[in-house]
C-alpha cells in the first residue's frame, strides 16, 4: 500500500523565524495605543505601517514571483495572518493581499497580473473586493448587482455595502452579472459615478464603506478576465479569506487564553490565585481545549488550500470553528477578568467586538456548516 500523505502542523526554521519577526515588529509598531488611536481615524490605517509590512515582505509573500511575489505559500502567509490577529491589525490587509490579490491571481489576465500584482507586493495598491449588497451575502448567489454593456464600455449601477476598506482602496475589484454570468470589473477609486462612504461598525479596528456606483462607465481593460467566469473565482476567493480570517482568529483566541491565565496567576483573592480555584481551573482548561482544536483546524486549512476539493471542507470546518472558539475565549476572559475586561481602558472587549465582526463576515456559523454539509453530501 502506498503511503498516505501526512500534513503536519510544525512550522519550519524559516517560518518560525517569520513569525518571530512579524510578532517583534507587532509589538513595537502596533501597539494597543495605536490600535485605539487608527480607530478613531475615518480611514482606519497608518500609510507609514502599511508600507513597512510590504518591506518585511509580508504583502509579497503568496504572489508568484513571475508578478513580482516572494512566491511563498499560503502556508508561510498565515504565519503573518495569525500574528496580525493576535495584535489586532488595523490596515487592509485581508481585503488587498487575500483577496485582491488573490482573484487577480485567479482571474486575471497575464497583462492584467503583471500590471497590478507587483504594486501589490509593494505595497503601492491597496484594494478591496466589492462583492455583496448586503450585509448577510456570502456566496455568489447572493451577487445582484447587473452591468450593462453599451458598445465596448461597460455601465454599472448599484450599491455595494460593508466593502472592507471600500473608502480608501485605490482600486476596487467589483462583481457583477453580465448576459455570460458573473463577472469581476477593476474600478478605480477616482472613476467618475462612483461613491464611497465609510460605514461605523462594531469592530473599528477594520473599517467599512458602502459603495453607490452610479452610470460608472468603464472601458473594456476594465474586465478581469473574460466576462461570465468570475464564478468559480468568487467562490475560491470568499474560500481563501475565511481561511484567512480562521487563522486570525486563533491568533486573537491566543491572546485571550495568555491573557486569562495571566490574570489567573497574579490576581489574588483570599490569600491565593485566582486560577487556583477549581472554577477558574476548569474554564481556562476549556478555553485552551477549544483554542488548540481551533488551531489545528486553521492550521490544515492553510496547509491544504491548493486542493480545491478539500478546501471545500477544510475552509467552512475552520471558520466554523475558530468563530466559536474566538467568542467563546473572549467572553470566558472577560468573565475571568471580572468587570474591568468589559471598560473601555482594558483590551480585551477589543478582541470581543473583533470577535463577533469576524464569526459573521462571509457568513456565520450556521452558514460555513451549511456549506460544510453540503460539500460533505449531506
Amino acid at each position: 500500500m502506498a503511503d498516505t500523505p501526512r500534513v503536519t502542523f510544525a512550522l519550519t526554521e524559516e517560518q518560525e523565524m517569520l513569525r518571530q519577526t512579524t510578532r517583534q515588529f507587532l509589538e513595537d509598531r502596533v501597539s494597543p495605543t495605536v490600535v485605539r488611536e487608527l480607530m478613531e481615524t475615518e480611514t482606519g490605517f497608518d500609510a507609514a505601517l502599511w508600507q513597512s509590512g510590504a518591506e518585511l515582505g509580508w504583502h509579497s509573500l503568496a504572489i508568484p514571483e513571475e508578478y513580482g511575489g516572494a512566491g511563498y505559500t499560503f502556508a508561510e502567509l498565515s504565519v503573518v495572518l495569525e500574528e496580525m490577529g493576535r495584535a489586532l491589525f488595523p490596515g487592509p490587509f485581508l481585503s488587498t493581499v487575500v483577496m485582491a490579490a488573490n482573484a487577480i491571481v485567479l482571474g486575471g489576465r497575464d497583462s492584467q497580473k503583471k500590471e497590478l500584482l507587483p504594486g501589490i507586493a509593494m505595497g503601492e495598491s491597496m484594494m478591496t473586493m466589492a462583492l455583496f449588497e448586503g450585509p448577510q451575502g456570502a456566496t455568489t448567489d447572493d451577487i445582484r448587482m447587473t452591468a450593462a454593456q453599451d458598445g465596448e464600455a461597460w455601465i454599472l449601477d448599484g450599491v455595494k455595502k460593508n466593502v472592507l476598506f471600500g473608502h480608501v482602496a485605490g482600486t476596487i475589484v467589483t462583481a457583477a452579472r453580465t448576459p455570460n454570468g458573473l463577472s469581476l470589473f477593476l474600478v478605480p477609486a477616482d472613476t467618475g459615478g462612483l461613491n464611497a462612504e465609510h460605514v461605523p461598525t462594531l469592530d473599528a479596528t477594520r473599517k467599512q464603506a458602502n459603495l453607490t456606483f452610479s452610470g460608472v462607465r468603464l472601458g473594456p481593460e476594465a474586465l478581469l478576465g473574460n466576462e461570465g467566469t468570475a464564478g468559480p473565482v468568487i467562490d475560491r476567493v470568499l474560500r481563501l479569506a475565511s481561511v484567512a480570517l480562521s487563522l486570525e482568529q486563533v491568533g486573537g483566541a491566543q491572546w485571550c487564553l495568555e491573557t486569562s491565565v495571566e490574570h489567573g496567576q497574579t490576581r489574588f483573592q483570599f490569600g491565593r490565585a485566582i486560577g487556583s480555584f477549581q472554577a477558574i481551573k476548569h474554564r481556562l482548561a476549556d478555553m485552551l481545549v477549544s483554542v488548540e482544536h481551533a488551531k489545528s483546524t486553521a492550521y490544515h486549512a492553510a496547509r491544504i488550500v491548493d486542493d480545491t476539493d478539500e478546501l471545500l471542507v477544510a475552509a467552512p470546518l475552520a471558520k466554523s470553528v475558530c468563530s466559536e472558539a474566538y467568542l467563546r475565549a473572549a467572553s470566558d476572559t472577560i468573565q475571568i477578568l471580572g468587570g474591568t475586561g468589559f471598560t473601555w481602558e482594558h483590551d480585551t472587549h477589543l478582541y470581543l467586538k473583533r470577535a463577533k465582526s469576524t464569526s459573521l463576515m462571509f457568513g456565520g456559523v450556521r452558514h460555513q456548516r451549511r456549506l460544510l454539509a453540503e460539500a460533505l453530501g449531506l
